[in-house]
């Protein structure tokens, strides 16, 4: 039961702090200080919402075709290589992350907008949060452990993304350095590999 929360806490994490535009997005309003709470808070909700979505399908299919289970986990290995080696390729061209950017002040709406639009709209955020958290949460022992995994990988969602809204400001510094997303893209890959060996042999 803990071990399959924290697999989902470990695996949410890794998948979520990927930097992309809906991160990028969030910690710039987390820099301007610009409705960080109505950003963050659509960003969980459809996160908590995709991944309750990726576990009751992928559950369900795999309750009545047992088989599938290793197809899905081994298209999940795949996956979280090419993720790892997607951050390795970043992680030699980092970018900085000023809080100049996009200095304008937004409405709420606008805002809320945005987050929605990055967060839907994302054609990878089907592949990550519902196919492959899905995938790896059918490899759990039972329904139980499933849901356990859900329960993990919500949870990691709303730290992260209340820790990257609001404690923006604190890490401003750090996060315009371009090596610190360097060092970040690398320790991504590193957990995608240990992720995937996980997969792999579980």
């Amino acid at each position: 039961m803990l071990h399959a929360a924290a697999t989902g806490l470990l695996t949410g994490l890794t998948l979520i702090i990927a930097i992309g535009a809906q991160n990028a997005y969030v910690l710039r309003q987390g820099l301007r200080r610009s409705h960080v709470v109505a950003v963050v808070t659509v960003c969980a909700v459809s996160d908590v919402a995709l991944i309750v979505a990726g576990v009751a399908g992928i559950g369900t299919i795999v309750d009545r075709a047992g088989w599938l289970i290793d197809v899905v986990r081994w298209l999940g290995v795949a996956f979280l290589l090419w993720y790892a080696a997607a951050s390795l390729r970043r992680a030699r061209h980092p970018e900085s992350l000023g809080d100049s950017e996009g200095a304008a002040v937004e409405t709420r709406s606008a805002a809320v907008g945005r987050a929605v639009a990055l967060t839907w709209l994302n054609p990878h955020v089907y592949l990550d949060t519902v196919l492959l958290l899905g995938s790896i949460a059918a490899t759990q022992d039972g329904p139980t452990g499933r849901w356990w995994f859900a329960v993990g990988a919500c949870l990691g969602s709303m730290l992260w993304f209340t820790a990257l809204g609001f404690g923006a400001r604190g890490a401003a510094p750090l996060l315009r350095s371009p090596r610190a997303w360097q060092v970040l893209e690398v320790i991504i890959a590193a957990t995608m590999l240990v992720v995937a060996a996980m997969l792999a042999l579980g």
